[in-house]
């Protein structure tokens, strides 16, 4: 006889655990962009810091590790400048590509 779990008693899932690398990163920053949501992206651009650490990020990114919180927490809109540091200090970057194929 299996014994049965509470959904309280599972693990609680951490995404930041599953961004092994910068494909990893790649694939999930994109997937949080094609949702559309702004805030979305500043909490998966957070995540994806803890997953590489946010002292080591916040320094590639030439920001302290206080504004990296503040800039990334879920609530914040990070200016495009930011958004953009960070994601290089990730090893990614934003690209665009066109919605309708020509």
């Amino acid at each position: 006889m299996t014994k049965k779990s509470r959904i309280s008693e599972l693990p609680e899932f951490d995404m930041a655990k599953q961004l092994k690398n910068e494909e990893d990163i790649a694939a999930y920053i994109t997937m949080v962009i094609e949702d559309g949501d702004a805030s979305e992206l500043a909490h998966a651009l957070g995540i994806a810091a803890r997953a590489r650490g946010m002292a080591e990020i916040a320094k590639g990114a030439g920001i302290t590790r206080e504004a990296l919180y503040k800039a990334l927490r879920p609530d914040a809109s990070p200016r495009f400048d930011t958004i953009n540091r960070v994601c290089k200090a990730l090893g990614v970057r934003l690209t665009a590509v066109p919605v309708h194929a020509g």
